[in-house]
């Protein structure tokens, strides 16, 4: 698990730091300044001749001692001040006195010459406000230079709580990041500018960060495993919970089949299809493990029965958008007793029955993309994606569900937990069918006995992770939903493996 902390954050952590542990502010400059250097040599960034363009906060001040390091292993450095000498903050303007104390001329104007890297520590994480004037001048004059491009920190002009551009951005090929990677370069546009992040420990304590549920995190492949819901020796199909998957409208067995199957590879115990009577004989076909249970029109005490049966239920994936599925979809909702995944055109019918989320008695896990998330709002799409963090979180404080709000940056949302952002998973993904997997995988996670939050976490994050796998196979451009199910198999496996290799090495 990582923190990825917005800059307000950071700056409480550095301040924590500073004044309750006692580590000088000048200290963390000196280990922020070597590990950049540190790292720029292990990416092989040809240094030699260094552009060095520094602002007057304490990103500036990182690279005024960056300048030194260089300079003192020989390099060729022009370093740049492009701020004002009455903003200077006490460490910045300490930096710089050390560099022009050592000969190291310090100019306002970037010089016309071939640079092998440009650096860039003109603003840090504690921009807000939109770069324009001669700071922009300076971010476009330094993007279109020759040379490897490296942000101190995070690129200047990139929000660091939302990843927006404020105006104008430095684009990167490297970002250096300080003890965490910043949200604002996980969030895309942000991600875009920074290029590859590379977090480095420069001694700031983020240990009180456990305690504050406003910093988003994320999961790694490592995590995978100490996550999934335990397989007992002595069990049978009944342990891992009987599945009810309200699916498929005629034409869309597809949607059933793509939901039932992934719910099935991440461990439950039995899948029962609740289908349009057409869907039969394909599903039988497709999936022999499922029980197959059908209908023509509505039938009220069917459903209740069937919703009885099940320990976990499904709604939405090809449903459809006629009389019976309304019918249906309501009446699951209303009489639904278990935990309950909805996806597609249960969202469609959820936006049209908003009330129905004013009464939840059960753990409800929405699924929405920004389009679905739209229409549950009663906005544009435009405004979920400017506002997402707040939109979101206002949504789950007003009505009691888990929401997974999909995107090329995943974030699940629980009222009173920890937002999660997924960073897994890639473009090859953006097919049909990728989403009707993603409710069954969560689906499975929930069968296996996890919480309505922790499933769909780990059901988003394990998604991403056969996405990974299936693109190192397949590329970006031949990935199908069916390929994704593949990769998600394999992905468990190698889980499964290394949770076994860790338990040996307990007993070693």
């Amino acid at each position: 698990m990582r923190y990825l902390p917005e800059g307000k954050w950071m700056q409480r952590a550095d301040t924590h730091t500073i004044q309750e542990i006692g580590i000088p502010s000048a200290v963390l400059m000196e280990h922020a300044a070597e590990r950049t250097v540190e790292t720029m040599e292990r990416e092989r960034i040809d240094c030699s001749r260094a552009l060095i363009v520094c602002g007057s906060g304490n990103n500036g001040g990182d690279g005024f001692a960056v300048a030194r390091l260089l300079m003192q292993k020989g390099c060729e450095v022009t370093t740049v001040f492009t701020g004002k000498e009455s903003s200077l903050s006490p460490e910045c303007r300490m930096q710089k006195k050390i560099v022009e104390n050592l000969g190291l001329p310090v100019v306002t104007e970037i010089p016309k010459k071939n640079y092998t890297v440009i650096l860039d520590a003109v603003f840090g994480v504690g921009l807000s406000r939109e770069v324009c004037g001669s700071y922009a001048d300076v971010l476009g004059q330094m993007n279109v230079l020759s040379g490897r491009k490296v942000a101190v920190d995070i690129p200047s002009g990139i929000c660091s709580a939302t990843g927006k551009v404020l105006g104008c951005a430095f684009r990167a090929d490297l970002t250096v990041t300080f003890q965490c990677e910043k949200l604002g370069t996980v969030l895309f546009p942000g991600k875009q500018y920074a290029g590859k992040v590379v977090p480095v420990n420069i001694g700031i304590d983020t240990r009180f960060y456990k305690q504050v549920r406003e910093i988003c995190y994320t999961l790694e492949r490592g995590d995978l495993a100490g996550r999934l819901p335990v397989r007992k020796a002595n069990s049978h199909k009944g342990t891992y919970g009987k599945v009810l998957m309200i699916t498929g409208s005629p034409g869309m067995a597809g949607a059933a089949y793509l939901s039932a199957k992934a719910a099935y590879l991440c461990g439950a115990g039995l899948v029962q299809i609740y289908t349009e009577e057409s869907n039969r004989a394909i599903l039988q076909s497709l999936l022999p493990e499922a029980i197959i249970s059908t209908y023509k029109i509505y039938e009220p005490e069917r459903l209740l029965a069937l919703l009885e049966w099940a320990d976990v239920v499904t709604i939405g994936c090809g449903l459809g958008r006629n009389g019976v599925s309304e019918l249906l979809f309501k009446g699951t909702i209303e009489n639904c007793q278990v935990p309950c995944v909805v996806d597609a055109d249960g969202l469609y019918w959820l936006s049209r029955h908003r009330d129905l989320l004013e009464n939840l008695r059960i753990p409800v896990i929405l699924t929405p993309h920004m389009k679905e998330m739209a229409g549950l709002l009663g906005c544009s799409v435009r405004e979920v994606q400017e506002e997402r963090f707040p939109r979101l979180l206002r949504f789950v404080e007003e009505y009691p569900v888990v929401c997974a709000l999909k995107d090329a940056r995943t974030i699940v949302a629980k009222k009173g937990e920890r937002s999660f952002v997924n960073t897994a998973g890639n473009q090859s993904m953006a097919k049909a069918g990728s989403g009707d997997v993603l409710s069954g995988v969560i689906t499975g996670m929930l069968s296996g006995g996890l919480s309505a939050y922790d499933g769909a976490v780990l059901g988003v994050f394990l998604h991403a992770c056969g996405g990974d796998t299936a693109q190192k196979e397949l590329g970006s451009y031949s990935v199908l939903a069916e390929n994704l199910l593949e990769g998600i198999a394999r992905s468990l496996k190698a889980a499964e493996e290394q949770k076994a290799m860790e338990e040996k090495d307990e007993t070693v």
